[in-house]
């Protein structure tokens, strides 16, 4: 490989899996290996099982996991949330969004290479599977190259027939998350024509994920994805990405037996190149199509040990830990956003403890004063609002706590669904020689099976029956 330009910044004016003329050019990363790799591995094996696990767990019968946002119910690590629940959504989406400013500020794009689930079955399952049947780099190239013949059309034929079962079973799995695995399985199991929507649905999905997982690829990362382009604002120079040293590697030189090296480390031999999964060469500095993957370090170092170099010509630095020696720090835009997302989460936190599993409000019905009744008896109106924000059907009654009054309810009884909300009148009727004063402090209490889920306090106006 030619010694790069490192001058040059003619790199960053162009994608390097797009040529000149417009044409995509395909990528062939050669299989990594080393202890960065092993231990992604590792990793992704438990983000899998967790991600095709997590929607066939139940707690009390209920899925752990529900993103239904066509229905609007969810239900997070086996609590139930709503329409209702908006606010907590809104502060915890803020708080993903700092959480992501502040890593990333921090760690660079260590979430692309290790967590990000398009890298994680891209590199981790789609990948190893094209490893496995078509061999290393060279290997598929040559494949691709060679005319159709038995080998190509049975190695290309089984691939992709893996990778669209893949791609459904994905599919099936993603859909889960929505609709739940209940749901799912009337799917399967019943005749097509009672659920065409969602057959449409796990068709439109699984091409889906065979097409990016299969022909995209690194595209999403480098066209699609905006986290990426987001780097900009997002690093600086004390943030820890995956980095070239270029004080201790340049100038660039092979390595010639018997000659004395008067060049830096690097022996300019690509392989940080070759194992790229999305073609860009990291001495160059960081880019946008930079995924943080580590593969790049696991073939420095690999190198380094073959010539007897210390590893860490490719490491996690920062370009003021590189340039100028010196460790991480704690800049003010850290700090800055480290307090805001712990203010956030704080508050966060407070809702999510304090969260009752029924909301109560009850309001005496504006514009209406009282209402003379038989038997020197005077009543007020209230307006009730309940949320049932549980998974089990509830029953209730209100009860006057302070006071010997009578309640009578208008309309419906009181029952409310899962997630139900009832909204409802009732009438609170009292003696009007128990009253003392126009405006008499009233105080309610909803009740279900004999536990009070609410109290509350309001006032009773009427007449007073005292001479």
């Amino acid at each position: 490989m030619e010694n790069l330009d490192t001058s040059s910044e003619n790199f960053r004016n162009k994608l390097s899996t797009v040529s000149e003329e417009g044409k995509r050019v395909w990528i062939y990363p050669k299989k990594p290996s080393g202890r960065f790799y092993n231990a992604r591995t590792i990793f992704s094996w438990f983000l899998l099982i967790f991600l095709f696990g997590a929607p066939f767990i139940k707690v009390n019968g209920h899925p752990f996991i529900l993103l239904n946002l066509l229905e609007r119910e969810f239900i997070i690590f086996g609590v139930p949330f709503g329409p209702h629940d908006f606010y907590i959504f809104l502060l915890g989406f803020i708080a993903t969004i700092i959480f992501i400013f502040l890593f990333t500020a921090v760690y660079g794009r260590v979430f692309c290479g290790w967590a990000c689930p398009q890298t994680v079955f891209l590199e981790m399952v789609f990948r190893k599977i094209e490893y496995f049947i078509e061999g290393d780099a060279n290997k598929q190239r040559q494949l691709d190259e060679s005319p159709w013949n038995t080998e190509k059309i049975l190695k290309k034929g089984s691939k992709n027939i893996i990778f669209f079962a893949l791609s459904f079973l994905i599919s099936n799995v993603f859909l889960a998350y929505i609709i739940g695995v209940d749901e799912l399985w009337k799917i399967v199991t019943d005749p097509p024509r009672e659920h065409l929507a969602g057959l449409t649905a796990i068709t439109f999905f699984s091409g889906a994920f065979y097409f990016v997982f299969a022909w995209f690829r690194e595209q999403a990362c480098t066209i699609v994805c905006p986290y990426g382009r987001l780097q900009g604002v997002l690093l600086d120079k004390n943030s820890l990405v995956v980095a070239y040293d270029h004080v201790r590697g340049e100038p660039r030189g092979k390595l010639r037996k018997g000659e004395e090296n008067t060049n830096g480390d690097c022996i300019d031999c690509g392989l940080c190149v070759d194992v790229c999964p999305t073609g860009i060469d990291i001495r160059n500095g960081i880019q946008l199509e930079c995924v943080n993957c580590t593969a790049c370090i696991d073939a420095c170092d690999n190198v380094m040990d073959k010539i007897n170099k210390p590893r860490g010509l490719v490491r996690y630095a920062s370009l003021n830990g590189i340039e100028q020696n010196l460790p991480f720090r704690l800049t003010p835009r850290i700090a800055s956003y480290t307090f805001l997302l712990l203010l956030i989460v704080g508050v966060f936190s407070f809702f999510l403890i304090t969260r009752a599993d029924f909301s109560v409000n009850i309001l005496r019905t504006p514009g209406m004063l009282y209402q003379e009744q038989p038997g020197n008896k005077v009543s007020n109106l209230y307006n009730l609002n309940v949320v049932n924000k549980t998974f089990d059907d509830v029953t209730f009654e209100v009860k006057v706590k302070n006071l010997p009054a009578e309640i009578k309810v208008l309309g419906n009884d009181y029952k409310l669904g899962p997630h139900g909300i009832y909204e409802g009148k009732f009438m609170v009727i009292l003696d009007k020689d128990k009253l003392t004063r126009m405006n008499t402090p009233i105080e309610m209490n909803v009740l279900s099976k004999g536990k009070e889920i609410a109290s509350v306090k309001s006032t009773f106006l009427a007449q007073t029956g005292v001479k």
